[in-house]
């Protein structure tokens, strides 16, 4: 594509990467196939190819306007089309260069700037979007009924082993995670200990940085993203393997650590570093020995809903899928698995009206195959869905430590009160009494 920037663009790193990534894009359309709103919509600029033209229209200095916004706006960023493009065209990078460039130029409304930032400032820290969960799930009783359908029922994990093994792993413990299910960081800790790793939660960590990222937010994405840095850094040179996600979202966004800040000085060799270490949960128990787990799947019959950040952003379809085959699972058939569920981080709260018609059209198709659950890798997928379907919804891991909860509690049946010093298979240590459950 040929491009005629503004000089002022050119002369910023920002402007720089967004014309080498024009000039990749050769008009082919491919995009449009696979994107989610172009099949809603039916419009050009609701697609890959469309939102390209205008935002390179934008930076060569021509009229911007609240309609341009709105075609950026309705973009998922789930970079199907980057899955799709046989150039390698990083749009989802372009968009949030041109979102931001945007939005500088066409102000928003005094309400949609204060809800925007009232997003910001409530989901990505815990003890603030914690409270006010737990005030919902009190309440949902009272409550109207398309606001109960999006408050979870609230979790009571099992207690967390006690850190045993040689083998370490940092856990992002996430924000929204951590509070709406935090079952999932608990069962992916006590299903690694039985593998011989212990997962190390400073906790001077924090959101990964996506909510204000992808909000046109940048610096204030790029200081939670260094508040991460410095929280694992110590770990990291005592020999952590890795920083192990188990929210695909927040996997793609920390793997993209070390592009966002490769021109700080401070943090560029860091933060390569951290993204090099990054590991969803599945790259990980992909290549250990899961038969340690005595996990027999056979006869349980599961959708599994593979999110856009786990697919097209860290480009590991099929990772999870193929474990859990190999665990026994078998699962069913699901239509059109690349496209978005309409989670897609604040989406379904901006943008609710699409949100809902993708998520109805991704449930008929997860549930065409009359599945017993469905599990899926993200925390945004998984609370969406559930808000639109009585079957249960769950994270892959939790499946996982069914069973070793189940086999835990027989023991303890057989052998009466133990000490957490009691005889382990090998590579395993130490773990703790369960106290609640689920």
């Amino acid at each position: 594509m040929q491009t005629s920037l503004e000089q002022r663009f050119l002369q910023t790193p920002e402007g720089k990467e967004a014309e080498a990534i024009l000039r990749a894009c050769v008009h082919c359309g491919f995009c449009t196939a696979t994107c989610p709103t172009y099949q809603l919509l039916g419009d050009e600029l609701d697609g890959p190819r469309g939102r390209i033209y205008l935002i390179k229209q934008v930076m060569e200095g021509q009229a911007v306007s609240a309609r341009t916004q709105l075609h950026l706006d309705r973009c998922l960023s789930c970079r199907a089309c980057e899955t799709t493009c046989p150039s390698g065209v990083r749009y989802g990078r372009l968009l949030d260069i041109g979102r931001s460039l945007v939005d500088q130029r066409v102000p928003r409304s005094s309400f949609s700037r204060l809800f925007r930032w009232g997003l910001r400032q409530l989901l990505p820290y815990p003890a603030r979007f914690g409270p006010l969960l737990r005030l919902g799930q009190w309440s949902s009783p009272l409550l109207p009924a398309v606001l109960k359908t999006k408050i979870p029922p609230r979790q009571r994990p099992a207690a967390r082993p006690v850190r045993c093994c040689d083998r370490s792993m940092l856990v992002l413990e996430g924000c929204a995670q951590s509070a709406a299910t935090p079952n999932t960081n608990a069962a992916a800790a006590r299903v690694l200990d039985r593998l011989g790793i212990s997962l190390i939660s400073p906790p001077e960590q924090g959101c990964c940085g996506a909510v204000s990222h992808h909000l046109s937010a940048c610096e204030e994405g790029l200081g939670f993203m260094r508040r991460n840095i410095d929280a694992w850094w110590p770990h990291i040179e005592a020999g952590a393997e890795a920083v192990l996600i188990t929210a695909s979202g927040c996997g793609a966004m920390v793997k993209e650590y070390g592009e966002l800040l490769r021109n700080d000085p401070a943090y560029a060799e860091k933060a390569a570093r951290v993204s090099a270490l990054a590991k969803d949960l599945s790259e990980v128990l992909t290549g250990e020995d899961l038969t340690i787990l005595k996990i027999d799947g056979a006869g349980r019959r599961l959708a599994f809903q593979s999110p856009c950040t786990l697919q097209h952003a860290q480009q590991l379809n099929g990772v999870v899928e193929s474990i859990l085959r190999r665990l026994g699972f078998q699962l069913t058939p699901v239509v059109d698995p690349h496209l978005c569920c309409g989670s897609a981080g604040t989406y379904s709260i901006l943008q609710p009206k699409l949100s809902k018609r993708l998520r109805e059209n991704k449930l008929a198709a997860l549930e065409a195959g009359n599945p017993e659950l469905i599990v899926t890798a993200n925390i945004g997928c998984q609370l969406h869905l559930q808000s639109g379907t009585r079957r249960r919804v769950r994270h892959w891991i939790e499946l996982l430590d069914d069973k070793n909860r189940a086999e835990d509690q027989g023991e303890r049946q057989d052998q009466g009160p133990r000490t957490k010093e009691k005889n382990r298979t090998k590579g395993q240590g130490p773990r703790t009494e369960e106290k609640e459950q689920e």
